[in-house]
């Protein structure tokens, strides 16, 4: 039996299907090729002005991006000296509420109705409303992402772009930055921030879940990259000229 000819709805169907396969395939090798034809990026060491940081902290229904979701975003973008240019805070309506784990509720107090009641945003609309903030504060400039848990945020960022079909590379160059390597660079061999915020009496964010948000997240880690290049500038204060 031929199914394609006893069935027809099948054959519309799996034609669709792969002529979706070869739109999306196309689209990532245009995408792949755009990258590669770009011309080479000064660094920021070369022209410091040409770079900005968007400080990223995200919230989520749990640990496994993919499964789990953002639940809300915080970008802070500065420049490489830490001085804030402009900041974005956007609740997001997940599209599986009910993957919630206990511990992210414990964290930052997501529920969807109460997200709803606050107007949170459709992940499409979300990916839209980045996209805007980063034309109008970052403009031609290239943007460096900086985090604290640096692997966690990206990951769960690509996500939210991979469900709006778009990708958060047109936003930021490849490379990412995270704080706890930057301090670790410094010599402080810690993987929380205690140590620096006590130091230089860096306030903490809200660690209430009603209060703990991204954008409280993003700010808390602009305070700490600025106490990191204030160490940095208090140790070469110390350190003996060579003859």
């Amino acid at each position: 039996m031929n199914i394609f000819r006893q069935r027809p709805w099948f054959n519309r169907v799996g034609i669709m299907v792969l002529l979706m396969f070869f739109a999306c395939a196309k689209k990532d090798e245009s995408f792949i090729q755009k990258m590669e034809d770009k011309a080479p990026i000064p660094h920021p060491n070369k022209v410091p002005d040409a770079w900005l940081l968007a400080h990223i902290d995200v919230e989520t229904t749990g640990l496994l991006p993919g499964h789990h979701e953002m639940i809300d975003v915080g970008i802070v973008m500065t420049t490489l000296d830490g001085d804030i240019l402009d900041s974005l805070f956007l609740r997001i309506q997940p599209a599986h509420p009910q993957r919630l784990s206990p511990g992210a509720k414990a964290v930052n107090a997501f529920d969807a109705d109460h997200w709803q009641e606050m107007g949170a945003l459709a992940q499409s609309v979300a990916v839209d409303s980045i996209i805007a903030f980063h034309k109008r504060t970052a403009g031609e400039k290239h943007v460096l992402m900086v985090s604290y848990n640096s692997h966690f945020d990206a990951a769960f960022i690509d996500h939210l772009f991979r469900s709006a079909n778009k990708t958060w590379r047109d936003l930021y160059y490849y490379f990412i930055l995270d704080i706890p390597s930057m301090a670790w660079g410094l010599g402080i061999r810690e993987l929380t921030s205690n140590w620096i915020r006590d130091r230089y009496q860096v306030t903490d964010e809200p660690h209430i879940a009603e209060k703990h948000t991204g954008i409280t997240g993003a700010m808390v880690n602009v305070r700490i990259y600025k106490a990191l290049l204030q160490y940095r500038q208090d140790i070469m204060s110390n350190v003996p000229l060579k003859k």
